[in-house]
């Protein structure tokens, strides 16, 4: 998974090409470590498929605001750019992997 920033956002995703996952999530967040490792498999299993990232929103906050993060977990898919689909707080990986094979097709 690549680690996003500030400074690589707007390149690794806004700026990509395709379908991009970003997992936005913080070390404070018991729900996000929960989700993590199931988030990482997900991307395991699809590599070469998409682009799958995470900003931990810690030293991130403004990046945050900027993507209207209003809670944790958070995973949001982006195609050519645009936000497609957003899933927030009570995320089932079942969900989340249903939309991607969806935007997949598309």
């Amino acid at each position: 998974m690549v680690e996003l920033s500030k400074e690589n956002f707007e390149q690794e995703v806004l700026k990509a090409d395709g379908l991009v996952m970003v997992d936005f999530w913080s070390q404070q967040c018991e729900p996000c470590k929960e989700l993590f490792p199931s988030v990482h498999k997900m991307a395991e299993r699809n590599a070469g498929k998409a682009k799958f990232c995470s900003l931990d929103i810690t030293n991130n906050k403004k990046m945050a605001i900027s993507q209207k993060i209003l809670g944790l977990p958070t995973i949001i898919f982006y195609k050519n750019g645009q936000m497609v689909a957003v899933f927030s707080k009570d995320i089932s990986i079942d969900d989340v992997e249903a939309k991607f094979y969806e935007l997949l097709a598309y």
